[in-house]
């Protein structure tokens, strides 16, 4: 156990700032949640439009690097192989950046779109289900992928091209903030990016184990608990312990392959059994929608309702500012990931497959998931609406599953994959939770006991806010804490254009169709 190699600032100071926020919601559990509440909804209220205009500009910034001279740069040396193939890497970036919540919202998020729709429509008329089917994918579509991908630039560039054998998010800010990402600020930076993901953390645990538990209920017929929902807890902090102790190869690879294979079972058995027609129509023209109206969906944010003849709906607010926070807070996390699994790929090759591969697995969750259950509403086959609004979402989201063929076996197969997608996300989280507390990364693995340290952490607190059934305080405190974690994405952005920039200006395979960039000789020629 070389305990040299932990970054003990970091580690500690991480520790410190979540038993500082955490304690005093455990003490005192409705006046933190109510403080906690009301700096939510003063950022989301205030700055609502920062974050939109975040996801925008993210995603514009994403594209342009990719189609750019940037995007020729291999991550590598000369000859370099792949490290994954496509299909494997495709599989640990979804598994990583989606996770058990994708299950939960891909088959009920359109039922509150459909009660409560945006623009002013009238809920349950045509518009309204049109947009219902549409809003999902928005959400978790181009800008929810480019705001994960952003951080990745930097921390693949700096690790990969000039050698850097530290997996951290201020060491990537070092070309804008200079030697102050060695000192205080920089382990500031990193403590910021670790507690946003503990808290964001606990908004995958809140809507997962419930899910799993109704599913586990209806398959032996335990009751929903809070100690069944604890017990799945356990039993998938577990898994990924096991996975992240394992590393790479040998666990997070061998979990997200298995991960994306049932996905695709039981996502070609709904489209299959289901409603076939119904469903290819209404996501292709969800698509169509999207198109129609991605800039208004990503843009609008109701400011007529500061005046009394126009009421307020606080739908951008409690949706899409909500959402892109979210993405903000998990982003350095899915882009250290990201970065880690890109080895002898090019830069626009990891900016295109992410977009890609993560909005195309999006598109498929929510349109044959939601699109189930819309087809059950309007046909009248089930009342998923007043059935949601009796027992709650999870007991909803097995209740169509139920509908299906084989429902036995379909419930056991969606709990089974709901288990795995829960573990795939939290071993690629404690793994490089792990990488972020050391001072190097030797061979690209963290130390193995750090490794399950990060994984047991990332269980405890929200299994301990469960029980005192202030977990959501935990959820909306991790949005807060991405307010700070919205302006490190910008100094990634600019540290990477800064330090590519002047790497490219000195290289001699400035106009090569693949750019190799050897920083021995750029550091030769820079002395």
């Amino acid at each position: 156990m070389n305990k040299k190699l932990i970054d003990w600032p970091t580690f500690i100071g991480a520790l410190i700032i979540l038993l500082s926020v955490s304690l005093p919601l455990i003490t005192f559990p409705e006046a933190g949640a109510n403080v906690i509440n009301i700096i939510n909804n003063y950022i989301t209220g205030k700055f609502g439009v920062l974050f939109l205009a975040l996801g925008l500009f993210t995603l514009i910034f994403m594209l342009y690097i990719a189609f750019s001279k940037y995007g020729k740069i291999k991550l590598g040396k000369r000859g370099t192989e792949k490290e994954f193939g496509s299909f494997s890497w495709a599989a640990m970036l979804f598994s990583a950046g989606i996770g058990s919540s994708i299950l939960y919202w891909g088959m009920i998020e359109w039922a509150y779109y459909y009660q409560g729709p945006p623009f002013g429509i009238e809920p349950m008329t045509k518009e309204a289900i049109e947009l219902a089917a549409t809003y999902g994918i928005f959400h978790w579509g181009p800008i929810a992928w480019a705001i994960y991908t952003l951080p990745a630039l930097p921390i693949a560039y700096f690790y990969y091209v000039r050698k850097n054998p530290v997996l951290k998010i201020s060491s990537a800010t070092k070309p804008v903030i200079g030697k102050l990402a060695d000192g205080p600020v920089g382990v500031l930076i990193d403590i910021l990016f670790i507690f946003g993901l503990l808290g964001g953390a606990g908004t995958t645990l809140a809507l997962g184990a419930p899910m799993i538990a109704e599913g586990v209920s209806h398959i032996t017929g335990i009751p929903v608990t809070l100690f069944s929902q604890a017990g799945i807890m356990v039993l998938c902090t577990l898994i990924f312990a096991i996975s992240a102790y394992s590393g790479l190869n040998k666990g997070i690879k061998i979990l997200s392959d298995i991960n994306l294979w049932l996905a695709i079972f039981i996502l070609v058995f709904i489209f299959v059994f289901g409603p076939t027609v119904f469903i290819s129509e209404s996501t292709f023209t969800s698509l169509g929608v999207l198109m129609d109206n991605f800039f208004h969906m990503a843009t609008w944010l109701e400011p007529l309702a500061a005046f009394e003849a126009y009421p307020e709906t606080r739908f951008p607010e409690t949706w899409t500012v909500f959402y892109w926070a979210w993405w903000v807070v998990y982003a350095p996390f899915v882009g250290l990931f990201v970065a880690r699994i890109s080895y002898g790929r090019t830069i626009k090759e990891m900016i295109l497959g992410t977009l890609i591969y993560g909005t195309l697995g999006c598109i498929m969750f929510f349109g044959i998931l939601g699109n189930f259950g819309l087809y059950l509403q309007l046909s009248g086959s089930f009342d998923v609406i007043g059935h949601m609004n009796t027992f709650g979402a999870p007991a909803t989201i097995i209740a169509i599953l139920n509908q299906l063929p084989i429902s036995g076996f379909i419930v056991l197969m969606f709990t089974i994959l709901a288990i795995i997608f829960l573990s795939t996300t939290f071993d690629s989280a404690s793994y490089i939770l792990a990488a972020v507390v050391q001072k190097h990364v030797p061979g690209g693995e963290a130390l193995r006991w750090n490794r399950l340290f990060w994984a047991f952490t990332l269980l405890i607190l929200p299994l301990v806010l469960m029980f005192i059934g202030d977990l959501e305080a935990l959820q909306t405190a991790s949005i807060v804490a991405g307010f700070p974690v919205m302006f490190i994405m910008l100094l990634l952005a600019i540290s990477f254009v800064k330090a590519c920039g002047s790497d490219l200006r000195a290289s001699k395979e400035y106009r090569s169709p693949t750019i190799y960039i050897d920083r021995r000789t750029i550091q030769k020629k820079d002395k």
